[in-house]
């Protein structure tokens, strides 16, 4: 162990290095992008382990991450056609409609979920080789393209958004609770008509649910968000808002969301941005909302679970996608992601493991967009790592990667997705025993002659 006095003199060294980089930076089409060696120097001053795979504070890797580069966030929005907008303990869940921070009343549906016997709800699913889908692609004429993708590849599942990065529940339901705290869009005009498609053309369907980033709810209904000391509804620097994972009543309106979903016919719900806003951390202390004492990482783990029991006894599949690094550092403390006590709680976890998302040196590479095989093959390792110890409660591994060029990386730190990049993270997940993913393409735009495997 270094001696407490050097390790304090290092760290302020390299800190001093990496403040005037991160600073003087460089700017790549309107997108602040700082040179690499920056955020190997922070992750040095910061306790990291070196060039080589940081490992350090999760929260602190997804603010830095998003300080330094909006377009490398696992989750970000932003227009589609310049970036790809990508797809983020013991005590017992609380009770829909309690006070925050009180405990699950005995008996409820949370308590029978910690001594139940993990069992698949949907155990004749297929090997899930999926796609993501928005709501315009769903309700329009490409639907006819995709569906035609499907027909004549391996692909054999469609993610749709039912509850969009925005906030909107994608098309037209007469449920009084949904209309009361949502607002329905006819993105999708017939959504039985959709379900009835997907059904003809032997499509596994996974309902997406965007949960706790929600301007729409946040502006209809301050009081479920962060409010700023001037009364106005918080954002983050894209102008999204979130709403409070405290809050229960948040809870229970994206849980009717899921059923009503699976009511419609989806096998699989896939929970997204379950998690607090990057750098909530700080200003946890400055916003207004309702809180209690718990640490946030409960907080996110008690929602997941709470989730879980709700819609399992509905034989639905319940996921979540996940930062792809939370599987190589310890736990997010300021986001409130925990990838075990998470992936506990879940049929199917998706960490987002798209190499355009790691920094230079994650699992020994340089520039990891450009190397997708052993970035991928580096994410499965740590992932079985960290997941292993978890014996029958380990859920399905279904990775997010990538079918999109990162162009907002610079020039010799990207290469142009196609063909061959995609076949080489399959190839890397086959060979770490994953043998289910999804593509991200936010355009809905997927390379042609792509051989997915069996």
């Amino acid at each position: 162990m270094r001696p407490k006095f050097t390790g304090i003199v290092t760290s302020l060294f390299f800190l001093a290095a990496a403040v005037p980089l991160y600073f003087k930076g460089m700017y790549i089409k309107g997108e602040n992008k700082q040179m690499n060696i920056t955020w190997a120097l922070l992750m040095m001053a910061l306790g990291g382990v070196g060039v080589q795979h940081p490992a350090h504070e999760a929260d602190v890797a997804a603010a830095l991450q998003s300080a330094m580069n909006p377009a490398i966030t696992a989750q970000q929005t932003a227009n589609p056609d310049a970036t790809q907008n990508t797809a983020g303990g013991n005590a017992a869940t609380p009770s829909p409609g309690a006070s925050p921070g009180t405990e699950a009343s005995p008996g409820t549906a949370a308590d029978a979920a910690d001594t139940a016997i993990h069992t698949d709800p949907q155990p004749d699913a297929p090997k899930v080789k999926g796609i993501y889908v928005t709501a315009y692609s769903a309700g329009g004429s490409r639907m006819t393209t995709l569906l035609d993708l499907l027909d004549k590849t391996e692909l054999n599942s469609m993610v749709i958004d039912i509850k969009d990065d925005a906030g909107y529940i994608t098309y037209k339901t007469d449920n009084p609770e949904l209309q009361k705290l949502g607002h329905p869009q006819p993105f999708i005009g017939d959504i039985n008509q959709l379900m009835a498609r997907l059904k003809k053309h032997d499509v596994y369907p996974i309902a997406r649910i965007v949960v706790f980033k929600d301007s729409v709810l946040a502006k209809k209904k301050p009081e479920l968000s962060f409010v700023n000391a001037n009364g106005s509804v918080w954002t983050n620097k894209g102008g999204d808002s979130f709403v409070n994972p405290y809050n229960q009543d948040v809870w229970k309106y994206n849980v009717e969301i899921a059923k009503e979903a699976v009511k419609l016919g989806f096998k699989e719900i896939q929970f997204d941005y379950v998690r607090f806003p990057e750098g909530f951390e700080k200003r946890a202390e400055t916003l207004k909302y309702t809180k209690s004492n718990r640490p946030r990482v409960e907080i996110i783990g008690d929602f997941v679970k709470y989730a879980k029991a709700e819609l399992g006894p509905l034989g639905v599949r319940v996921s979540v996608d996940i930062f792809g690094y939370a599987a190589s550092v310890p736990a997010a403390e300021g986001i409130g992601q925990d990838f075990v006590k998470i992936s506990k709680n879940v049929d199917v976890i998706s960490p987002m493991v798209y190499p355009s998302h790691y920094s230079t040196g994650w699992f020994d590479v340089k520039d990891p967009d450009k190397n997708p095989y052993a970035t991928i093959k580096g994410s499965m390792v740590d992932t079985h790592k960290k997941l292993d110890p978890l014996g029958s409660y380990k859920p399905i591994i279904r990775p997010w990667i990538q079918d999109f060029t990162a162009s907002w990386l610079g020039s010799g730190h990207y290469v142009k997705y196609g063909k061959q990049q995609v076949e080489d993270q399959v190839r890397a997940l086959k060979e770490k025993n994953v043998d289910e993913f999804l593509l991200w393409n936010a355009n809905n735009r997927y390379t042609a002659g792509v051989d997915y495997g069996k």
